[in-house]
């Protein structure tokens, strides 16, 4: 079953039984980013100097990206390349909604519906068929951990997982510091063009941006 980066990320922050988003807000935007990205490498979308642009408004026949590149051309429409920050921020709600409904569609994860404290409704998605998560994790093992070489998709969601810190969703039982070189070297290295590094940089920068703010408004 091919699924997308978005999708990808999405299981990996979701807990297996409990179904409850793990470091959801760097999750969101990470899922955000790897829709944008899977669009730069299908040629719909083009990057430069931080700003996004529609080359191709033509279906990929994956729902959940055509999805958000209609709602990408619309944001769009008037020809302007807009900041890709404001495009991440805009989005990621819905790009999160879009995302988990596709794996509940795919039967990968269940939706569960309750409410707490009897009153506030609460969704929680647990793991229904686990055989793509293995398979994700495996291979992350074995390029992050292993040092084998990553195609082009897996570098890709090693630098959107690095970019939004998402080191320990991703690796839960192995130290940050034994895979965070590894992710930072394969996130930068020369295995696209550079149209999609320019993507990733810029995703990497609005990413730490977000959450370096974030962190900031805690402590103060």
């Amino acid at each position: 079953m091919r699924v997308t980066l978005a999708e990808e990320i999405t299981l990996l922050s979701l807990d297996d039984e409990s179904g409850v988003a793990k470091e959801r807000q760097a999750a969101g935007w990470a899922v955000a980013g790897g829709i944008l990205l899977e669009l730069v490498l299908a040629g719909r979308v083009s990057v430069e100097d931080g700003r996004l642009g529609v080359t191709d408004a033509s279906p990929t026949g994956t729902a959940l990206l055509d999805g958000r590149l209609e709602q990408l051309a619309s944001w769009a429409k008037d020809g302007r390349r807009r900041k890709m920050g404001d495009w991440l921020a805009k989005d990621q709600p819905k790009a999160v909604t879009a995302t988990i409904e596709s794996l509940c569609a795919r039967g990968l994860v269940a939706e569960e519906r309750h409410r707490a404290l009897g009153i506030f409704p609460v969704r929680r998605y647990p793991e229904a068929d686990g055989a793509v998560e293995r398979e994700l994790r495996a291979r992350l093992t074995s390029v992050v951990v292993g040092g084998a070489d990553p195609d082009d998709r897996t570098s890709g969601l090693v630098a959107l997982l690095h970019g939004a810190g998402l080191h320990r969703p991703a690796f839960p039982d192995v130290p940050r510091k034994q895979v965070e070189a590894r992710m930072a070297k394969i996130a930068d290295g020369h295995w696209a063009g550079s149209g999609v590094r320019d993507a990733i940089r810029t995703m990497q920068a609005a990413m730490t941006a977000v959450t370096t703010a974030v962190v900031v408004t805690t402590v103060m």
